[in-house]
């Protein structure tokens, strides 16, 4: 039987979106729920399965990952990309890596429920309505307001359409920025420096990687407006993540909305825990019924396709 890890299962669900006990004639399947200490650790644990399945960025499988995994033929990711897989080391040891699709409404629907939270003091006045407050803080409408979206891909225009629907000004910037999308949805294209320095909200829609590292420091915290919220549903390592706890810490700007992380998972004692400008959520942008169901469902189509030796979905 093929050995078969599945990693990343934080809340422990696979098994609520694919009937393994099905498949145990064919496969040994087994779960990780747990983060791995490190990537020793991880080596260890997995050093005789041959086959991954992971949930999007969550572990890195990284070239001595891959080099130390000596049984290792298939890894199959959720999503249709995923940058924490070194696809160089894997291309050189023959191992197959596929894909699945995925919904991107999802991490619109985050975006705006963070948007909407800052704007309204959500945090703030539903702590304080558990412990008999009434009306503690005053919050900020969006009409008039001006939005400036870093990234107009897949989740960038969704928000763009329900910023319009807001009756909020949008602009946009991105290093590839599409200028005929930009007209299409009339949003205003513009360079980096005009969308920080003019937007009220900052909402980042580009992909991780060396290109947009560190896209927002301390010189751009410094160039907002007082009164500016950042929001960041893409991917950790774009806001440098230390300086962002400066800025909310010293009131740089008003607050900011965050789903992702330089490191996950977040620890106990980092310091964005404990600022009350930010209002975080654990990496859920993605993590909904529907789109586990996806995951799940064609992770195993693909590893049923990757055995009858004609693989689908792969990431090349």
């Amino acid at each position: 039987m093929l050995k078969v890890a599945i990693l990343d299962d934080y809340q422990n669900v696979s098994q609520e979106f694919v009937d393994l006990k099905k498949l145990s004639g064919k496969y040994e399947f087994k779960i990780f729920s747990e983060p791995f200490l490190d990537e020793a650790d991880a080596i260890e644990q997995l050093s005789d399965f041959e086959a991954l399945l992971i949930m999007r960025e969550r572990t890195q499988i990284t070239k001595n990952l891959i080099d130390n995994l000596n049984d290792l033929k298939y890894i199959i990711t959720s999503g249709s990309r995923n940058k924490a897989i070194d696809l160089e080391a894997a291309k050189k040891r023959r191992i197959i890596v596929c894909g699945t699709e995925i919904n991107f409404n999802p991490t619109c629907e985050l975006t705006w429920a963070l948007i909407l939270g800052l704007s309204k003091n959500l945090k703030t006045e539903i702590d304080n309505m558990y412990q008999g407050y009434w009306q503690t803080t005053i919050g900020f409408e969006l009409k008039g307001k001006i939005i400036g979206l870093i990234g107009l891909g897949n989740v960038g225009s969704q928000v763009a359409k329900i910023a319009k629907a807001f009756g909020m000004q949008v602009m946009a910037w991105s290093e590839n920025l599409d200028l005929s999308k930009c007209k299409e949805l009339d949003v205003l294209p513009c360079s980096k420096e005009d969308l920080i320095k003019t937007s009220d909200y900052i909402s980042i829609h580009v992909q991780g990687g060396e290109r947009y590292k560190d896209c927002i420091t301390i010189k751009e915290f410094d160039q907002m407006k007082k009164t500016a919220f950042l929001i960041n549903t893409a991917r950790g390592p774009i806001v440098n993540e230390d300086d962002l706890i400066i800025a909310l810490s010293n009131n740089t700007i008003m607050g900011a909305g965050i789903d992702v992380y330089e490191k996950e998972p977040l620890s106990e004692n980092n310091k964005l825990r404990f600022l009350p400008n930010a209002l975080l959520t654990p990496h859920i942008g993605y993590v909904t019924a529907e789109n586990y169901s996806i995951y799940y469902t064609q992770m195993i189509e693909n590893l049923e396709a990757c055995l009858s030796g004609k693989p689908i979905r792969e990431i090349v």
